[in-house]
């Protein structure tokens, strides 16, 4: 099936619009109900910001598919397959929405959510989805499935709480996650895999509404958080399109890509390592991985002086310079291991300059 580009920017004008035009309509909600985001002495606001933002992601993506969708049968007359692994997405997107809208109206232990996020990151490999073969990492090609299956469970985990925990300031979460999802619809498009470059571009073009709304809104009037039922909707369609991208024919996938691990690698690199880091970190100092803390990125970031705006633009900057580094390296031809390798060097050598540079400034 040929696809135009025209489809593409379809399903992320209509995406974008249903998310500008609805979520006020949310925002009037929370108000009304009192359904708000409170300050504490962990988060960065101030003030009470409704919370309920990223709960129009799922349905924004799901009008822009559909929509597009509509259209490309009207003109095209030719059947779109959708395959077993689609439906499971679906659903297991759905439990990941359902218990993170549950979470923004109630509030839920850590270890409830993870409970959740367990079953369905399990449907991943259940329907064939897995991390198979790394590709030449450590010298790692194909992988037995008792490895596989618990890898795939973890990085998808991973990927989920990575997303939910960057979400710390304003436009942070929203704005990684763009760059992710604008970088998996183009990936996808030039594989000839329509279905999911317009899943990628659709949920982009919600995080960008979001990200207006989020971003630039006046507290009071349109300011919205994305809570639990964004970013972990988020991060479940992130980790399911970096899983389905690294995947070849022989595990059900696309053509066998040398450098397909590392580019689904590099985009999640950065929330993935951070949540890494500070989980260890805990664990090292004794408490609990799930103790909430103000360790992540943008507070060592902040804790140098700057403001949001500020953190915000020098972690898009680090994300892109990973990204480049990466394809600077890879072009060179320098094997996945040693590229890997320089990521985690880079990441540890800008925590430990913002370590240093904050002792310097309160002293």
């Amino acid at each position: 099936m040929t696809i135009n580009y025209v489809y593409i920017i379809l399903a992320f004008a209509i995406s974008l619009t249903f998310s500008l035009v609805c979520t006020p309509l949310i925002v009037k909600i929370c108000n009304t109900r009192g359904i708000y985001d409170l300050p504490n002495t962990r988060k960065m606001h101030k003030q009470a910001i409704p919370r309920l933002g990223g709960t129009l992601f799922m349905p924004s993506l799901g009008v822009g598919v559909a929509i597009t969708l509509l259209v490309m049968y009207q003109g095209i007359n030719k059947n779109f397959e959708i395959c077993v692994s689609n439906i499971i997405m679906v659903v297991g997107a759905l439990l990941i929405y359902l218990i993170g809208i549950l979470d923004d109206l109630k509030g839920l232990k850590a270890t409830h959510k993870f409970i959740i996020q367990s079953i369905a990151a399990l449907l991943f490999p259940l329907c064939n989805l897995m991390i198979s073969n790394l590709h030449g990492l450590f010298g790692v090609h194909e992988i037995p499935l008792w490895i596989s299956y618990p890898l795939t469970v973890f990085v998808i985990l991973l990927i989920v709480n990575a997303i939910n925990l960057i979400d710390g300031i304003d436009g942070l979460a929203s704005s990684i996650a763009f760059l992710i999802l604008g970088s998996f619809a183009y990936l996808y498009y030039k594989l000839d895999a329509y279905l999911f470059s317009l899943i990628s571009i659709s949920l982009a073009g919600a995080t960008l509404a979001f990200f207006f709304f989020n971003f630039y809104g006046k507290v009071g009037r349109l300011k919205t958080f994305m809570g639990d039922s964004g970013s972990l909707f988020l991060g479940y369609v992130i980790a399911y399109l970096a899983i389905k991208y690294q995947m070849s024919n022989e595990t059900g996938g696309f053509p066998y890509r040398e450098e397909s691990l590392l580019i689904s690698f590099t985009l999640v690199f950065l929330p993935s390592i951070d949540v890494i880091r500070v989980a260890l970190q805990r664990k090292f100092n004794g408490k609990s991985m799930f103790e909430a803390d103000k360790t992540h990125i943008h507070h060592r970031i902040m804790q140098m002086g700057l403001d949001m705006h500020q953190t915000l633009a020098v972690i898009l900057l680090l994300f892109l310079a990973i990204c480049l580094i990466n394809y600077g390296l890879y072009v060179y031809g320098i094997q996945v291991t040693y590229i890997i390798l320089i990521d985690a060097f880079v990441y540890s050598i800008f925590i430990y300059s913002t370590s240093r540079l904050t002792f310097l400034q309160q002293n």
